[in-house]
């Protein structure tokens, strides 16, 4: 329970990754602000929170869109007096096309989740995070960023891009007793593994060591811990989570 008390925002929080995450800080005391652009998983969740005795708030958010996330921050903090975490898990993986054939309405669709959504979300609550003089804020990159996924270009680079601006903007407010860090998972067993042919299953777990996909749960209990005080010296760091694959 050593997030009682804990305001955290989990961006793409209704579903894979990002409500394994939610579940994880609630768990763990925190009061979550589910930001989610589909209203009915982001309404469930937050349901299913509330029911575990955690205050939780859904809002309906496009990342891409200054007028949402700007909102999403007012509401938060106006509701809870505090924003603490900041969990940048929403993104896009997009079709798969060699660079050649790469649609530019594709490639800017990807930039605008991946990136920029990241890039919005940090400008929306820093202001907040620096005025109590304590935050911690998290982003999902992907080993893609790390090596370059063939047939991926947009998600990849926007995944490597998501690795810089966290080095960015730690040293912009580690003054401010603000950590900013990210991590990058190999594939994890989420809907995203489940609609891939068992051909695409099979390379990508070929690729990892342990031979086997990521566990939710395994993603968040990172997650969980670098919002948490036992990671106050921590900053400006990717921390791979590959089950080996990728190792730098």
């Amino acid at each position: 329970m050593d997030l009682e008390g804990k305001v955290a925002i989990v961006t793409g929080g209704g579903r894979g990754l990002g409500w394994s995450i939610a579940e994880r800080l609630a768990h763990d005391g925190a009061r979550v602000v589910i930001a989610e652009i589909d209203r009915k998983s982001g309404e469930e969740k937050a349901a299913v929170i509330s029911r575990m005795g955690r205050e939780a708030l859904y809002l309906k958010v496009d990342v891409s869109s200054w007028a949402d996330v700007e909102n999403m921050a007012k509401t938060a903090a106006k509701k809870f007096g505090r924003i603490d975490i900041l969990v940048n898990n929403a993104g896009l993986m997009g079709n798969y096309y060699p660079v050649v054939d790469y649609p530019e309405e594709e490639w800017d669709r990807l930039i605008d989740v991946n990136l920029k959504g990241m890039f919005l979300c940090c400008k929306a609550v820093l202001p907040i995070m620096i005025k109590q003089k304590y935050g911690k804020i998290i982003s999902l990159a992907s080993v893609a960023g790390k090596e370059g996924n063939a047939r991926m270009p947009a998600y990849s680079a926007s995944k490597a891009a998501v690795m810089a601006l966290t080095k960015t903007i730690a040293k912009e407010v580690a003054a401010y007793g603000i950590n900013v860090n990210c991590l990058s998972p190999a594939l994890c067993e989420t809907d995203m593994a489940k609609d891939m042919t068992p051909e695409q299953r099979a390379l990508l777990v070929s690729k990892i060591p342990m031979g086997r996909l990521g566990r939710p749960e395994e993603v968040a209990a990172l997650v969980k811990f670098l919002a948490s005080d036992e990671s106050s010296f921590i900053t400006g760091q990717c921390s791979d989570i590959s089950g080996g694959r990728s190792v730098y």
